[in-house]
């Protein structure tokens, strides 16, 4: 029993959400309680000035006043607080202590005064000490253990005292006050346990509320910060940069070689390979000014929230993409892949969190496109480049393609004797708001804005009226997006196109590059079938630069396969090139397929390529491309 009356009485630093709201009630009630204790204390005192000592009437409630006073102010300010639990709970246990002296002065007070004064001043000390006591039980219902102390003294002298007067009213006074006092402390009880489970509820809602923002900001894979996260905190450290003039970093990495591990080994490898990579950038990651997160798929971000010359950048991205291409073994597989980094810093390359954003990306594509796995950083030129693409964009939108576009013919020759067998048809086009633009720059926009097959059917058109005055045994090769195939609109476009215009389908081949036939490898063989069933030649256009293997090889029925010039440029020196062109070369004589070498631009690219057994090529060497009024005259002169 004893134990239970100490836990009753204890403060439970356990639970520290319930101190604080006890500290908060009772920063609102306790200076109404001391207000109250004053004004009723000096009250009972004016109405015993003429009967009363001065040191009871006046010296005892000044000092008591005065601990009031203090207490008050002590309370008063403590409305402002928001108390650790451990400054809540020191705060509570005080008045736990201090109740029962303060209890006991008052009441004392109280009855040494009763024997002065005529009858209406001893019921004013009853009255004083049966209403105070009530308010103060109001004051401190929160802290359940106060209330009680202060009810069982101040009742239990009240009680006593007037009970052993003998005095009728007194006495059923008294026995009136208990019996409400009883009432009041069953309410106070009630109320405590209802604050209690109100306080507990509110704690395991925020605790839920807490998780449940934990998890819609956590990628569930790999355990670290989701895409959700990242821009949030993104936009907080450009608000706080604007702020402060500051300088950080973002960059953006993409995991190289990773489709093909997924579709190799199945999407559990997969997922089990992105869980490594998170863990090696976080072990790599670990300066506090590092927020990593993963946007999705096998794409990550990391902001850098510190001023960090290029150069360091430049380090902390090779750092990234040296231990991204170390080994990962994964259910007893070793597998390789790589990472390619894109960094824009603001606000010297960007001015907002967006943008910021949308650099750090066309640094990371920019990249890949140009020297997969390494470190890209935005510069000012990429700035110029991202302004004139919207030049070139908006260019797109007037443009007359019919009048604007145009087709230049580069020949594919017979590396045996030099003899033209086919020409490749080469986009053009000269744009009245842009001038002359680049294929490289205008091809990429078109598929961007959804428009490049208008502009492959206009040029398709262009090259079969060039082609059908060519010599019968001449080719055409015409280059086909992937959203040309990848559509079934588009490619019934294409189709028609070629049926109308009464260019032999048999003399036609149409290049794929390797991005379209991985975007969806069945619906692309079902296109290239309707492309076979009509006539139509299919390449492989850049074979070797992305990830078909030979097993999209055996899916596809391709007539022939393109090797990329990046192979060609330095075969001379370049073993790993050599390598890779004979295998290929190989692989096409072994499958039967035909394969062009692209990229010739010397008689010892000729020689090399001729010992190692390729037959078609086209570069430089033989011809640059043409319009289409020289092709005949081309043909008559080889």
């Amino acid at each position: 029993m004893i134990d239970q009356l100490r836990r009753y009485w204890r403060i439970d630093n356990s639970q520290p959400e319930l101190l604080a709201a006890q500290y908060k009630a009772f920063s609102r009630k306790m200076p109404m309680m001391y207000l109250i204790l004053v004004v009723n204390t000096w009250a009972l005192a004016y109405t015993h000035l003429d009967w009363a000592p001065r040191w009871l009437s006046i010296v005892y409630p000044a000092v008591m006043t005065v601990f009031c006073a203090a207490r008050f102010a002590f309370w008063w300010r403590g409305r402002k607080i928001d108390p650790s639990p451990e400054e809540a709970a020191t705060a509570l246990t005080r008045t736990n202590v201090l109740t029962a002296p303060i209890a006991v002065s008052f009441s004392v007070w109280a009855v040494m005064l009763f024997p002065y004064g005529d009858a209406y001043a001893h019921a004013h000390v009853a009255f004083y000490m049966g209403v105070t006591v009530i308010c103060c039980i109001f004051c401190l219902m929160y802290l359940r253990s106060a209330a009680l102390t202060a009810a069982l003294i101040v009742n239990g002298i009240f009680t006593v005292f007037f009970v052993s007067t003998d005095i009728p009213v007194f006495v059923a006074a008294a026995l009136n006050v208990v019996l409400v006092t009883a009432v009041m402390l069953v309410v106070v009880n009630s109320h405590y346990i209802e604050f209690r489970r109100l306080i507990d509820a509110q704690v395991k809602t925020a605790i839920l509320s807490d998780e449940n923002s934990r998890l819609a900001n956590l990628d569930s894979l790999t355990q670290i910060p989701n895409r959700r996260k990242f821009f949030t905190l993104l936009d907080e450290v450009c608000q706080r940069a604007q702020a402060g003039n500051d300088r950080f970093a973002v960059a953006i990495l993409d995991l190289d070689g990773f489709k093909a591990v997924n579709d190799l080994y199945g999407h559990a490898y997969g997922d089990s390979l992105l869980e490594e990579v998170g863990r090696r950038l976080l072990d790599t990651c670990r300066a506090e000014y590092f927020h990593l997160a993963r946007l999705g798929g096998d794409e990550f971000a990391l902001i850098m929230d510190r001023d960090l010359s290029d150069e360091a950048l430049q380090e902390i991205g090779k750092q990234i993409c040296d231990v991204l291409r170390r080994p990962f073994v994964i259910f007893k597989a070793t597998v390789q892949i790589a990472a390619s980094v894109g960094v824009a810093t603001f606000p010297d390359m960007a001015c907002d969190a967006r943008s910021l954003y949308e650099h750090a990306d066309y640094a990371l594509y920019h990249g890949k496109r140009e020297r997969r796995g390494t470190v890209t950083l935005f510069s000012e030129q990429d700035k110029a480049q991202i302004q004139r693409n919207a030049n070139i964009e908006q260019a797109l939108r007037q443009a007359n393609f019919g009048h604007e576009l145009s087709v230049y013919f580069q020949p594919i020759v017979d590396l045996r004797d030099r003899r033209t067998i086919a020409f490749e048809a080469l986009a053009r086009w000269n744009s009245p708001l842009v001038g002359q633009v680049s294929p490289m720059e205008f091809i990429p926009a078109a598929e961007r804005m959804g428009m490049i097959n208008q502009l492959s059917v206009t040029l398709l058109r262009k090259a079969l009226q060039a082609a059908y005055r060519w010599p019968e045994h001449i080719r055409l090769s015409f280059n086909l997006s992937a959203n040309d195939i990848n559509t079934s609109e588009g490619l019934a476009e294409i189709m028609r196109v070629i049926r109308d215009s009464g260019f032999a389908p048999q003399r036609l081949d149409l290049e794929i590059t390797e991005t379209a036939v991985l975007h969806d490898l069945d619906k692309t063989s079902r296109m290239i079938t309707q492309l076979r069933q009509l006539g139509c030649g299919v390449t492989l256009d850049d074979f070797g630069t992305g990830y078909a293997s030979l097993s999209h090889l055996l899916a596809l029925p391709l007539t022939r396969i393109k090797i990329d010039k990046s192979f060609v440029a330095d075969i001379g020196h370049d073993t790993v090139s050599y390598k890779i062109v004979k295998s290929l070369l190989t692989l096409s004589h072994d499958m039967q397929v035909a394969c062009v070498v692209e990229g010739l631009e010397t008689e010892g690219h000729l020689a090399i390529l001729s010992e190692l057994g390729a037959t078609l090529g086209q570069g430089y060497l033989f011809a640059r491309p043409m319009p289409t009024e020289e092709v005949l005259d081309w043909l008559a002169s080889t």
